[in-house]
């Protein structure tokens, strides 16, 4: 089901990727629609899964995890159990932040969070102990030049 999102609900969306914790008052103030339609929008929203959740988004350096890597993955094997062994090994690590599966050269491309190369090592290990792989390299983010949650919702 497709949702129609005209241009008042890019705005609202645009205002709460920039602030979730907006009250309808000032989201409905920004906007420049009442307080109960904006309210009704983003209840919309949020029951069709346009809104999937509200974070916190924090500091990864001042947790002590500065360090971002890349894991490209490539396997010979793309059966059925092989899968799930992967999904659930990947799903179940939190230093792993996001998984993709690729099309091209790699297969999965992972980012990871981690507190040095020591750090990113065991989680190597204690990943490919859970399931085979052909091929695994790891790149480390030198400069994060751009990093963002935020989808872009404004009409182009």
């Amino acid at each position: 089901m497709s949702t129609e999102i005209d241009e008042i609900d890019r705005r609202l969306l645009a205002e709460l990727q920039r602030d979730g914790t907006l009250s309808v008052d000032q989201l409905s103030e920004r906007v420049a629609l009442s307080r109960n339609a904006c309210w009704r929008r983003v209840k919309r929203l949020e029951e069709e899964g346009v809104i999937t959740g509200r974070v916190a988004l924090v500091d990864a350096d001042k947790l002590g995890l500065g360090l971002s890597v890349f894991i490209l993955i490539r396997t010979s094997n793309h059966d059925p159990d092989w899968l799930q062994k992967f999904r659930a090994a990947v799903t179940g690590f939190a230093e792993i932040t996001g998984v993709y599966r690729m099309s091209g050269d790699l297969d999965y491309v992972l980012r990871a969070r981690v507190t040095d190369v020591k750090a990113y090592d065991r989680l190597y290990q204690r990943l490919i102990a859970k399931v085979a792989l052909s091929d695994v390299s790891a790149s480390f983010v030198m400069e994060e030049i751009k990093e963002t949650t935020m989808v872009p919702v404004e009409l182009r």
